[in-house]
């Protein structure tokens, strides 16, 4: 093995990750050196860790993992950013593919010359309690109250491949999703846990967010969160079926057919190929 690993980093709003590629590096994933890789400061620093392709139920995929080492299902901006180093890689040559996923096969779509915008089939939410998964009776969780850090809230909860809480609000800061975040995260109705998102109606195409992500903290972007974020508003009959995200680090479009299926158009950027030494990993 040489004496550096060789990790790719882009970025989509902001939500940066490192690519790992299974092919060109042999190394054992750990969760404790995957956080401290991904510790600004300490390490390169990264919302998360994107490995791969490796092969999943027979077909090319990747695996995802959280600035804290845990492993996530999904993740919109990753499945985009992935998408590109595959094409940047040479491992894809059509503008259409699929990545196999935890949660499932995803279909990608590249929409440029350039392989930096890409439209992904994120496929149906489901509000339903024990899909989530939410504590409680089996129902559909829209508008129901909830009391975090002693305050009602009312909550739609979903699942996008992953757990998403969503409250609206008159405004939205990244102070207010930094107080709530860290405990709704952890609380005992998600035992799973939960990405949480705070959002504000502009009107019926446009929606401003921000996240706290379940497993990484604050980010300015996700792709999993703005389909969330958009899917919960539309059910409330807030929305229109073509939805602006606005978050931090970028607005995405969301588009929702009439069978329920999102599809989530993202940009994404090459940031850096970086040379790791191997030591970091011993």
């Amino acid at each position: 093995m040489r004496d550096s690993i060789i990790m790719t980093k882009y970025q989509g709003f902001g939500n940066d990750y490192l690519v790992l590629d299974a092919n060109k590096n042999q190394l054992q994933l750990q969760g404790k050196k995957i956080a401290l890789l991904c510790q600004r400061g300490f390490g390169l620093g990264a919302d998360g860790v994107l490995y791969g392709p490796v092969e999943i139920n027979g077909k090319m995929g990747m695996r995802i993992f959280n600035s804290d080492g845990s492993e996530a299902a999904i993740s919109g901006n990753g499945v985009c950013i992935f998408a590109k180093y595959l094409m940047d890689n040479e491992y894809v040559k059509e503008k259409k593919f699929a990545i196999e996923t935890l949660s499932g096969t995803i279909e990608v779509e590249c929409l440029n010359a350039r392989a930096t915008e890409f439209r992904v089939n994120m496929g149906k939410a489901s509000f339903l309690s024990k899909e989530i998964p939410v504590t409680g009776e089996i129902r559909e969780v829209i508008d129901e109250p909830f009391t975090f850090k002693g305050k009602e809230y009312k909550a739609t909860c979903l699942t996008v491949g992953n757990p998403h809480c969503i409250l609206f609000m008159d405004q939205v800061t990244p102070e207010k999703v930094k107080e709530l975040g860290p405990y709704v995260e952890n609380a005992e109705e998600f035992p799973e846990k939960v990405n949480l998102q705070i959002c504000r109606q502009i009107d019926k195409g446009n929606l401003d967010i921000e996240i706290w992500e379940r497993g990484s903290g604050y980010t300015k972007a996700s792709g999993t969160g703005s389909c969330a974020a958009a899917i919960a508003a539309y059910k409330k009959g807030l929305m229109e079926n073509r939805i602006n995200v606005n978050q931090p680090g970028g607005m995405i479009q969301i588009d929702i057919k009439d069978d329920g299926t999102i599809f989530m158009t993202g940009t994404v950027g090459y940031i850096a190929d970086v040379s790791v030494a191997e030591s970091f990993f011993s």
